[in-house]
């Protein structure tokens, strides 16, 4: 044996790190993959993987939504890293990121803390020399130019479909329904909320939906266009009668102006409408940039309704200026204090948020043009009243889910306590994420420390607050401090009362005949 592999195996192993990322560009980088060569040049080099980080199903184009990737940054530049070494699969896994500064600026913070990144299936090694340099520099460019080529294949492919009348993304909207058909656009099965067609030849058109909501759909334009009435006018009447949205939301002035001014109820495919490429900004696509399918699926109303509909709305859009559009704007803010699509799509006095967007690029152009700053409050005003319009739906179907297992529940009217079986109470609370500055999720859980709940169901949500991303499962006999504060990851102690879904807590409440369990 040779004297340098003599001192090498005596020697303790090099702590390193890993992170896998993978989109959904191709299997061969599948996390597992990733993580077998990297565990075979770790082998090969002395080094111990300590650390794992992952990001499955995420875009390199930009650090939002990497989670894992924001961690690995965190723990190395507050010298939190226990470990020396980063290995990562290629360039391309590290990011594609559009500007190549962004990727080694990132790299970059892991150098200066003394941590060096390897990537271990490129065939140079990244010592700092000046081939190293420069092919490296080569390799983040031609990555960030595969998504851009990528983008533009896609987008190309997405307009022929169009043309071709199949729907592309997005949910389907009131009265109507998603359907899934093979290429020859023969029926399959219906889609659900937030099901997806599993094979990659199916396709998606729209179809009218229950004869309840089309009917309220013709409804709605015969008010707007026969008897006159205001956007506003058609929600309040809606919600008088108990009618909700698709989304099981009360309307207000903007969703019933949405469902007035969309071709799709007349059976137009439209896309293109707003770009959104390679992450950027949103913006807004003039008409002429529009793709459209005529007749792609089946009208709801008349296009004559529709396009009376059209030029009601456009002959109110024509007699307000620029500067009428800002004096309102000025009016609402004084009166309100702060400002948000929300807030300007409840105002009746107004026009909609969505025309200040067109009118003026964005919101935020208009807010500019009149003085207005935007904070943070409007948006958390807006997320609470949202979760606090989600906690009773989210009580009610863990209520009947509890049910269907067999369990006996009493709701608490003053409380919202639920009494399982008459053996443990249980306490339901929606946990919203706060963006920290550095882009970092965090959660705040307050426990009912008045009534002392058996178990608190903790709902974490998403970092949008739109969507639940899992749930705690909080015995009051082990969490004996009144605020529990949540990071991505928390450690074995708080992680073990974390749950994907209820399943186990519906498990708990599972009334099992003795005999059988005998």
């Amino acid at each position: 044996m040779e004297p340098n592999t003599a001192r090498n195996e005596s020697a303790s192993p090099v702590r390193a790190a890993q992170y896998v990322r993978m989109s959904t560009e191709h299997q061969k980088y599948s996390t597992e993959n990733q993580a077998e060569t990297l565990r075979r040049y770790a082998d090969q080099r002395g080094m111990q993987i300590v650390r794992v980080y992952a990001d499955e199903g995420k875009s390199g184009l930009r650090l939002d939504g990497r989670d894992a990737l924001k961690r690995l940054i965190d723990d190395v530049s507050t010298g939190r890293a226990d470990y020396t070494q980063i290995l990562v699969y290629d360039v391309s896994r590290w990011g594609r990121f559009q500007d190549a500064d962004e990727s080694a600026y990132y790299e970059f913070i892991c150098k200066e803390a003394g941590i060096r990144v390897h990537y271990c299936a490129e065939q140079f090694e990244n010592d700092g020399s000046l081939s190293a340099t420069i092919i490296k520099g080569m390799k983040r460019a031609m990555a960030g130019e595969y998504s851009r080529e990528l983008s533009t294949k896609v987008f190309a492919g997405q307009c022929r479909l169009i043309t071709l009348g199949f729907r592309q993304g997005g949910i389907p909207g009131f009265g109507l329904r998603r359907l899934l058909v093979d290429e020859q656009k023969h029926p399959k099965a219906e889609l659900a909320f937030r099901e997806h067609k599993s094979l990659q030849t199916d396709r998606v058109v729209l179809v009218p939906g229950p004869d309840a909501e089309l009917a309220t759909v013709r409804r709605m334009y015969r008010m707007f266009v026969q008897q006159g009435k205001r956007e506003a006018e058609i929600a309040q009447a809606l919600n008088a009668e108990g009618v909700l949205t698709d989304l099981g939301r009360q309307w207000n002035r903007g969703t019933v102006h949405q469902v007035l001014t969309n071709e799709k109820y007349i059976g137009n495919n439209v896309y293109n409408r707003v770009s959104f490429k390679l992450k950027k900004k949103r913006v807004p696509n003039p008409p002429d940039m529009w793709v459209r399918s005529e007749h792609a699926f089946e009208a709801i109303i008349s296009s004559d309704l529709f396009y009376g509909a059209q030029a009601i709305i456009d002959a109110r859009r024509t007699f307000i200026s620029d500067s009428e559009m800002l004096d309102s704007l000025r009016q609402l803010l004084a009166e309100k204090g702060c400002l948000s699509g929300f807030v300007i799509d409840e105002a009746e006095h107004v026009p909609l948020s969505s025309s200040y967007r067109h009118r003026f690029g964005s919101l935020l152009r208009a807010y500019q043009l009149i003085g207005y700053t935007p904070g943070r409050d409007y948006r958390y005003v807006e997320t609470n009243r949202f979760l606090r319009r989600l906690h009773p739906d989210i009580v009610e179907h863990t209520i009947a889910q509890l049910q269907q297992v067999g369990a006996t529940v009493r709701r608490d009217p003053k409380t919202d306590l639920l009494r399982i079986n008459d053996e443990f109470s249980v306490s339901i609370v929606i946990v919203r994420c706060f963006p920290t500055n550095a882009g970092f999720a965090r959660w705040k859980i307050r426990l009912d420390t008045a009534f002392l709940p058996d178990i608190t169901v903790a709902v974490r949500m998403n970092a949008t607050n739109q969507s639940v991303l899992d749930y705690y499962l909080l015995p009051i006999r082990e969490i004996d401090r009144p605020r529990i504060r949540l990071a991505q990851d928390n450690g074995i102690f708080l992680d073990t009362y974390r749950c994907e879904s209820l399943d186990s807590f519906f498990y708990l409440a599972e009334r099992v005949n003795l005999r059988t369990a005998a």
